[in-house]
């Protein structure tokens, strides 16, 4: 039986053999070497460029804050990215260095490293597979219709205009119960949670009483909105688009899931610096110990040996424009509907 890729622009198919290992075996072999000097150059940069961020925060005049706050918040979207690294083990050989290095990281974000570790890969094993993938997917038909009005609109609101807040419930609703993961990583969760916890009980109450109210939205909260503005935005997009379909355990395929059903998005490229090319989103979901730093040498094979099965994108604002408007309840046979399209059939 062949694996359709859902409704892909070139309506093509996926030889009905072909297994993961198969596709990464094409891969260059560099793309999975860690490389240090490369790895703490990333870090590096990141700090730099949060430093040069908060500095212009400090002193900017006030029309100038808005551009401040966004390029701070820009640059610890970086960051995460670092931490990302850690979590997957790609960016030191030493479990501890990547560990150490990923809670420092997520501190200034306050995740619980350990938290979203253990959540993060749990994404990559079960990519758009209906009710286990706990990244982003819609809600079904029947779900929704049995969801009580007030939780329906404000479902609407998050999966809608207000994407860019949903990351913040995410990071509420998983990642400080250490119920979530597996009882194995118990432990290390508590240990992140306490860590997170520890620093903010020092952290914002020192900003507080040196800068005042206005210190802490301005140095802090300002700058982690638009983080939580980047990581709803990358997540909706890697994952969300007309053309991709989410399946049921039962007819789920990893090839069609990691290969077409993730997406490379292309956004001006200072974001991309910044973010250490985590918009170069289908390598890493074909093997996650690829190091960001090698995605673009990964994601230029997948061109030209998988190219035809590849979901590319530019980013724009139509595009958000039709994720958010359309890309909402999920029908087996249209992947997406959206809440205009629903209401239209039970008039």
């Amino acid at each position: 039986m062949t694996t359709t890729i859902g409704k892909t622009a070139k309506d093509t198919s996926i030889p009905p053999d072909t297994r993961l290992r198969d596709i990464v075996k094409t891969l260059p072999k560099e793309c999975f070497q860690k490389n240090p000097r490369k790895a703490w150059f990333s870090a590096l940069t990141s700090v730099l460029a949060a430093v040069f961020g908060y500095s212009a925060i400090a002193y900017s005049p006030w029309f100038l804050l808005p551009f401040a706050w966004v390029f701070t918040g820009t640059a610890l979207t970086g960051w995460f990215v670092i931490a990302h690294d850690c979590g997957h083990r790609s960016f030191a050989k030493k479990p501890w260095v990547n560990d150490v290095v990923g809670h420092i990281f997520l501190l200034p974000l306050i995740y619980p490293f350990h938290s979203w570790r253990v959540l993060h890969n749990l994404h990559h094993q079960h990519t758009n597979k209906l009710m286990v993938d706990n990244a982003w997917h819609p809600w079904f038909v029947e779900e929704y219709e049995q969801t009580p009005q007030p939780l329906r609109f404000f479902y609407g609101l998050f999966r809608g205009r207000l994407w860019w807040l949903s990351s913040i419930l995410h990071w509420l609703r998983f990642h400080f119960n250490p119920a979530e993961v597996p009882p194995r990583e118990q432990k290390r969760v508590k240990l992140s949670v306490a860590v997170v916890a520890m620093f903010a009980l020092i952290f914002f109450p020192t900003l507080y009483l040196t800068t005042g109210i206005w210190g802490v939205v301005k140095f802090w909260l300002m700058p982690w909105l638009v983080y939580h503005f980047w990581m709803s935005t990358f997540t909706l997009v890697h994952h969300t688009d007309q053309e991709i379909p989410f399946r049921d355990e039962k007819n789920w395929n990893e090839v069609e899931s990691q290969l077409c059903g993730t997406v490379h998005c292309n956004y001006p490229r200072w974001i991309e610096f910044l973010c250490h090319d985590i918009n170069v989103h289908i390598p890493h979901h074909l093997s996650v110990a690829i190091p960001a730093y090698n995605l673009r040498l990964a994601h230029e094979s997948l061109t030209e040996n998988w190219g035809e099965y590849l979901q590319i994108r530019d980013f724009s604002w139509e595009m958000m424009k039709d994720i958010v408007d359309e890309c909402h309840l999920y029908d087996a046979d249209q992947a997406y509907i959206s809440y205009q399209t629903y209401r239209e059939r039970n008039k």
